[in-house]
């Protein structure tokens, strides 16, 4: 007989019951949890978010747009302008207003130069509010747009950057460009002095009604923008055009590959001119093909500039006492040191000579010779003094300090001999137009100058004064220096930079362009340099050529040597420089 079995449904139902309390207490928990959680997060996390929203809701908020600073020439006793803003019009679509969708399509691509199939892909979307079919409309296409009086078609005002000269120092100048969300300054004064030009943005913000209209009693917030500055340089408009035509012309006779000329002011360093060919337009970057010429060559291209460095060379020697304008040496036309034999550039040998025939002649071994009286650490001391390995400060970006690595190890005397006539160091033209200026005002280095006034919005106008850096020689050597380089032009291989009426100064260079990456020179290219000053007793323009890679001649005397025989003929005409009357050689 089996057991019989009483259930007990009292404590079942109270073991029942205490489950569910277990689990409403859970389930209360959890739910707690997430509550907390999310709370958190609106009100701690997002917080910043969400405030946002809701003062959006009550506020409006508007940010105020600066207006960018402009850049002018000068232009004799006036201003020219270089970067301006110019309003233009931009056309776009309102989609949903369109009535009559193939008309607006045919009549559109027509009149805005645009493919049919472009703007029918912007009408697509019937509810959308907003399409732009073109930026910077021409006032033809603007009459056109407004006579067509096409629903859903509409014209918009719109502030660009424009550059009315064009191309002319373009490379000074730069652009303002996009990274596809925001227009900046790129490349020139306009990267260089972006944060000055650009100015700040200010805001405007008051509260609104549920309708969205102001609360014309309620709290307004306006902080007005700042305009950015107006920039005045030392540029001057007419030199600077003359110079482009002269460059061009030059570079395209002998088939070279580019070229460069600056013009400076030897007592304040001010640049009146900068060229660099090719050019390029500004006002259509984008449809510049090599962005390599939007970079500046006279300030961030270093090359090795050959014979124009010697006089460099002999105003260390000469300033060191070791050598004067008559000290005489033995030119065997040839120098050997460290297996390697170093010759005059036409492999002869001219006996007896002075310094001022060195510089005529243009001999390397007389610069060896000069280099070795002074010595190695002096003479390295000396190249650092005059502003090569370091940058200028003119206030352009991109600026190259050039080289001057072999000039480091003191006992390694060949690189020291081929340093002394311009190889194995390399130098921007800027800092050698600069070197020269030395010689030319009496001893002193000057700050390159680029900037000559600041206009503040507020019509503040802050002068730019020209800065001295320091005095490299005596103004007795720059003195026989500058003499001794008058008599390369009169009797040297300057002959053809001559100017009629006027004693000028100055130095040829012909140099080898050394191989990227590697040891050695490239084979056939060169460049040719010459840099010098006029008038000789009272030096008011340096100025310096250099022609990359000429196809139809060899020599720094042919190419470079004419075009500053050119350039200072015109500059001294323009400036209305009386003649040289009398120069005691």
């Amino acid at each position: 007989m089996r057991e019989r079995r009483t259930i007990n449904y009292k404590k079942i139902g109270s073991l029942v019951e205490g489950w569910r309390i277990y689990f409403l207490a859970l389930l209360v928990f959890f739910l707690g949890t997430i509550i907390f959680f999310r709370l958190y997060s609106l009100q701690v996390t997002a917080y910043e978010t969400y405030r946002s929203i809701a003062q959006n809701q009550h506020h409006i908020f508007q940010e105020l747009d600066p207006e960018r600073g402009e850049i002018y020439l000068k232009d004799g006793e006036g201003i020219y302008p270089l970067a301006i803003n110019r309003e233009l019009k931009m056309a776009y679509l309102v989609p949903k207003e369109v009535e009559d969708r193939e008309k607006t399509i045919i009549e559109i691509s027509a009149v805005l130069n645009l493919e049919e199939d472009e703007v029918r892909k912007k009408l697509d979307d019937p509810e959308d509010m907003f399409e732009i079919l073109k930026h910077k409309l021409s006032e033809e296409e603007v009459l056109k747009i407004s006579q067509l009086n096409i629903s859903g078609v509409y014209l918009m005002p719109e502030t660009f950057r424009y550059y009315p000269a064009g191309e002319l120092a373009s490379q000074i100048v730069g652009f303002v460009g996009s990274d596809g969300k925001k227009y900046e300054g790129r490349y020139g004064l306009e990267a260089y002095w972006e944060k000055e030009l650009r100015g700040k943005p200010g805001n405007l913000s008051q509260e609104r009604d549920a309708g969205g209209r102001w609360i014309s009693i309620a709290e307004r917030n306006f902080n007005p923008a700042q305009n950015g500055i107006d920039l005045i340089l030392t540029i001057e408009r007419v030199v600077q055009y003359e110079v482009e035509r002269i460059l061009k012309e030059t570079v395209e006779k002998h088939g070279a590959d580019s070229g460069s000329i600056i013009v400076m002011e030897p007592e304040t360093g001010k640049v009146i001119a900068m060229a660099n060919y090719p050019f390029f337009n500004p006002n259509e970057y984008s449809k510049c093909e090599d962005m390599s010429l939007f970079m500046n060559p006279s300030v961030s291209e270093a090359y090795e500039c050959g014979s124009v460095f010697k006089a460099i060379t002999m105003a260390m020697g000469i300033n060191d006492g070791k050598v004067n304008p008559e000290t005489v040496y033995y030119d065997s036309g040839i120098v050997q040191e460290a297996g390697y034999s170093i010759k005059n550039s036409d492999e002869k040998a001219y006996g007896e000579q002075t310094m001022t025939q060195v510089l005529e002649e243009s001999l390397n071994t007389g610069a060896i010779y000069i280099e070795k009286l002074v010595g190695n650490k002096k003479f390295a001391d000396y190249s650092r003094k005059f502003g090569f390995g370091e940058k200028t400060g003119i206030d352009l970006p991109g600026e190259f300090q050039g080289n001057l690595n072999n000039l480091k190890v003191l006992n390694s005397d060949i690189q020291f001999f081929t340093a002394s006539f311009g190889q194995g160091i390399t130098v921007t033209p800027l800092q050698l137009i600069n070197a020269y200026a030395v010689l030319a005002n009496g001893g002193k280095l000057m700050r390159p100058q680029i900037v000559e006034r600041k206009i503040y919005p507020n019509g503040e106008i802050e002068e730019v004064k020209p800065q001295e850096i320091k005095r490299v020689v005596e103004e007795e050597t720059a003195e026989k220096v500058s003499r001794m380089l008058v008599s390369v032009v009169e009797n040297g291989h300057g002959k053809r930079a001559k100017v009629p009426g006027y004693l000028v100064g100055g130095k040829t260079g012909t140099a080898q362009v050394a191989k990227q990456g590697e040891k050695g020179y490239e084979e056939g290219l060169a460049v040719g340099s010459f840099v010098g000053f006029a008038p000789a007793d009272d030096p008011r323009f340096a100025v310096l050529v250099k022609i990359y890679n000429p196809k139809d001649v060899q020599w720094a005397e042919s190419t470079a040597a004419p075009t500053f025989g050119e350039v200072m003929k015109f500059l001294l005409g323009y400036y209305k420089i009386s003649p040289t009357e009398e120069y005691d050689l």
